[in-house]
């Protein structure tokens, strides 16, 4: 549903234009069935090459490591198994999405399914097909983390893909594509002038940064949701919702409530990336000290009640 929504009105075109062609998605193909088997069987016999193989959502091992909680219909064969053949016959294996990234949401808990991602477990590497694979072409696989992923995280990683133009040193160091994961939340949040001054918002509808009471991590979380909106506009942040790290292992089980930021002294524990606890502290304390009336005032308002002073810019 995610890449339905692609900045694009028809995004098999722009993808047909790139030369990325579908050979077959559950949800926006026509065979089914034994067309289905036909196809698949002729991928793992050679007959029909496979370039990037997507998966979505996590991979259930469970009971007890058979595979048998989700089975492909028709076939008696568990899916996981059909994902380990067909990660051989792959030039690139593709995780789309946090849950087949890292197992996401399905492995929290107790983990009755044994959910997995397909090279990890939440930060750790392993998952399904284990942390020393690598694709045909090389590749670890590309985890397009999100829950749900961003649409042009997808199609510009298979154009690139397409066009020979994607190599190891394009991924971090959680096998995300950097075009996107060396990016954080907070670039381009446009909340930024509250965060600057520590304005914070104090219930869900404020205007003020989010990040001091309820629970916004887009100062540690790797992603350009602001830089690059969705459908050219949206984020998590600019509608007034706080971001709850999706692109990360283990978002599902932060140990707080999602809404609130745990303190210690009155001080978020988890600080902005690379920012030392007493230089945050001293810096906290003189943005406050110099917040203007209007910023203070408009944080904790759900609309902006005092609007910029209008003055001259010229410096003479």
């Amino acid at each position: 549903m995610s890449l339905l929504c692609a900045d694009t009105p028809d995004f098999l075109g722009h993808l047909r234009n790139a030369n990325v062609h579908l050979l077959w998605h559950p949800s926006l193909s026509l065979q089914s069935g034994d067309e289905l088997l036909t196809l698949l069987d002729a991928v793992i016999e050679q007959k029909r090459p496979l370039d990037a193989l997507c998966i979505e959502g996590s991979l259930l091992q469970g009971p007890q490591g058979s595979g048998r909680f989700h089975l492909l219909a028709g076939t008696g064969v568990p899916m996981i198994h059909w994902v380990q053949r067909l990660a051989t016959c792959a030039d690139y294996v593709l995780a789309v999405g946090s849950c087949a990234a890292w197992g996401g949401i399905t492995a929290g808990g107790s983990n009755p399914t044994e959910a997995c991602g397909l090279q990890y477990e939440d930060e750790t590497l392993g998952g399904l097909l284990g942390g020393e694979f690598r694709s045909r072409r090389g590749l670890p696989v590309i985890n397009l983390a999100g829950c749900p992923t961003h649409p042009s995280w997808v199609i510009d990683t298979l154009m690139a893909l397409a066009a020979g133009s994607f190599e190891a040193s394009d991924l971090d160091p959680l096998n995300r594509p950097r075009f996107y994961a060396d990016q954080l939340v907070h670039h381009g949040c446009t909340r930024n002038e509250y965060y600057e001054f520590k304005a914070s918002a104090e219930k869900p509808s404020d205007l003020g940064c989010m990040m001091e009471h309820l629970g916004c991590k887009g100062t540690q979380v790797h992603a350009d949701c602001n830089i690059h909106p969705w459908n050219g506009e949206g984020s998590c942040t600019r509608g007034g919702y706080a971001c709850i790290a999706c692109t990360e292992p283990g978002f599902q089980e932060p140990g707080h409530p999602f809404h609130e930021t745990p303190k210690l002294a009155g001080i978020p524990i988890g600080l902005p990336t690379d920012m030392p606890k007493a230089w945050f502290v001293a810096l906290a304390s003189l943005s406050k000290s110099a917040t203007p009336k209007r910023v203070r005032t408009n944080a904790t308002a759900n609309h902006l009640e005092i609007k910029p002073a209008v003055r001259k810019t010229r410096l003479k």
